[in-house]
């Protein structure tokens, strides 16, 4: 099969190339990829700037979100059947390629009102989106929230499933994107390019930082004592790595390297959470509930073919994009 793939760590172009079929696990499905979405992880993966949490043997295929039919599945296999259309998050990536080998507790049923395109923008920014608002944040009806990025691929889901959730919610974004995030039902918006969210913003529940750095730090500024802040792009922490058993010695670089943001928790008595994003199935289910009921809807930007998935992430690297950028494998 095709696959477009890394050979190292780097900021090197993808490359095309022939790999062997997947094998089929007793509890895997075996699925015709019809698409894939980009995503940040793809190019951190890639940059090898994981390492210290992901380390992949080489070559390694890129790709964290798919849509697609099963056409095999494993001896143990009970949820799905061949011609299912399917979507997922694969724990190990491998989006970018005809296809993929994947267990199926990392998969659901696609959405019925959904085309593959559009259900292959769904999984990682739902998945990541789900667990920071509502099994870490854990908020409910009524509480604010800070959505940091609002116009981009996370997000452009975020806003949509906290307002489905009840929740008041802020976003920062430019003055292009603000149209935008204001159809998706973004309550109060904040010109990045002109203002100061921290100096806007009080009394938060909570925030969803996608940024980083200074931008982060900012953020403890706004919440509530007894707040929190789940940060997908910022620095784990001991608590992180304690919670994801990573062992003595990583638990301790992550302890120094958030040292920053530990001395800021305690100031402002504000909790402090690095996610990363594990796949459900069953989560995605939940997910395609609200998607059937049209509550929420994908919000893709550009849609290129295959063989131009690297066009695809350079233009992700862009910062343009308004939403998520798909890879269409098939149709």
């Amino acid at each position: 099969m095709q696959a477009m793939l890394i050979e190292k760590y780097g900021k090197y172009p993808l490359k095309l190339a022939d790999i062997p079929m997947p094998t089929v696990g007793d509890h895997d499905i075996l699925a015709e990829i019809h698409a894939a979405s980009i995503n940040p992880l793809d190019r951190l993966v890639r940059d090898g700037k994981l390492r210290i949490m992901l380390k992949y043997d080489m070559p390694h295929v890129l790709g964290y979100d798919l849509s697609g039919i099963v056409i095999q599945v494993g001896k143990k296999v009970e949820k799905f059947k061949i011609g299912d259309e399917i979507y997922g998050r694969p724990s190990k990536g491998g989006a970018f390629a005809e296809y993929i080998s994947v267990h199926e507790n990392d998969i659901a049923l696609k959405p019925k009102n959904l085309s593959h395109a559009e259900a292959a923008s769904i999984p990682l920014v739902g998945l990541t989106s789900y667990q920071v608002l509502h099994d870490h944040l854990e908020l409910s009806a009524g509480q604010k929230v800070l959505i940091q990025a609002g116009s981009g691929g996370v997000g452009t889901f975020a806003i949509q499933l906290a307002k489905a959730m009840g929740i008041y919610v802020a976003t920062t974004t430019s003055e292009a994107g603000a149209g935008l995030v204001r159809s998706l039902g973004a309550d109060q918006i904040i010109n990045y390019r002109t203002e100061q969210f921290n100096k806007l913003l009080h009394d938060y529940d909570g925030v969803f930082d996608t940024i980083g750095g200074e931008t982060l730090e900012k953020a403890f500024q706004i919440v509530k004592q007894g707040g929190q802040i789940v940060s997908v792009v910022g620095p784990p922490n001991a608590r992180f790595g304690e919670a994801v058993g990573s062992g003595f010695i990583k638990t301790n670089v992550f302890r120094l390297i958030s040292r920053k943001l530990t001395k800021l928790e305690n100031k402002y008595n504000v909790k402090y959470s690095f996610l990363f994003m594990k796949p459900s199935g069953r989560q995605l289910e939940i997910l395609t509930e609200w998607i059937e009921s049209e509550k929420i809807k994908p919000v893709i930007d550009r849609v290129f073919p295959f063989k131009e998935a690297q066009k695809a992430m350079e233009y992700s690297e862009s910062g343009r994009a308004k939403g998520k950028i798909i890879v269409k494998m098939k149709g």
